[in-house]
């Protein structure tokens, strides 16, 4: 028996964070990721023995993918460069268009152990960004920014206009002192 290729696991989490965003975590069915897939629900289920399974998956790759973007920042060694590329991440997420994942309250509500990477991740990002500033505090008041503006998008409940979230992320970049080369960056 040939040994299963190695994109077959990346496809059925592409096809998943699809569906996952055009309906919601919690409203996925493993048949219907399969499909998107372009796989058996055996297939899948080789992978991923339960949705559960799935779900965690999705979690970690989200994880993993911003951390390998901080990782980057970090490796640049630019004081106030790593709490400025979580915003900028934040803004190319938006500039994307991505819809918010809010079904994923429904996933939380049946496994809420799926904060438990995101929390250890988060926490220990906020430390990193809060030693690389120069003010601490300023390092604090953008991540809550950016995590107040991914929860009311999470829970629907946004009172901002894009404009105001665009004029607040700016506002908040504007605050943090970068040299000129990575300021352009951000502001592209």
């Amino acid at each position: 028996m040939a040994p299963p290729r190695p994109d077959t696991r990346a496809n059925i989490l592409a096809a998943a964070e699809k569906l996952a965003r055009e309906v919601g975590p919690g409203n996925i069915s493993l048949e219907a990721v399969a499909s998107a897939a372009g796989i058996s629900k055996g297939g899948l289920l080789y992978h991923f023995p339960s949705k559960g399974k799935l779900l965690e998956a999705l979690v970690s790759t989200f994880v993993d993918e911003v951390d390998r973007a901080m990782t980057l920042a970090e490796a640049d060694k630019r004081q106030n460069g790593l709490i400025a590329a979580y915003i900028d991440h934040m803004i190319c997420e938006r500039r994307e268009n991505m819809p918010p994942p809010t079904g994923l309250l429904a996933a939380l509500a049946e496994h809420p152990q799926l904060l438990d990477p995101v929390r250890r991740f988060e926490r220990n990002f906020l430390e990193k960004a809060r030693r690389n500033s120069s003010d601490p505090q300023m390092a604090l008041v953008a991540f809550l920014v950016v995590q107040a503006i991914r929860s009311m998008e999470l829970l629907d409940s946004n009172v901002l206009s894009e404009a105001e979230i665009d004029e607040t992320l700016r506002w908040v970049l504007e605050r943090l002192p970068l040299d000129d080369a990575v300021k352009a960056g951000e502001a592209a």
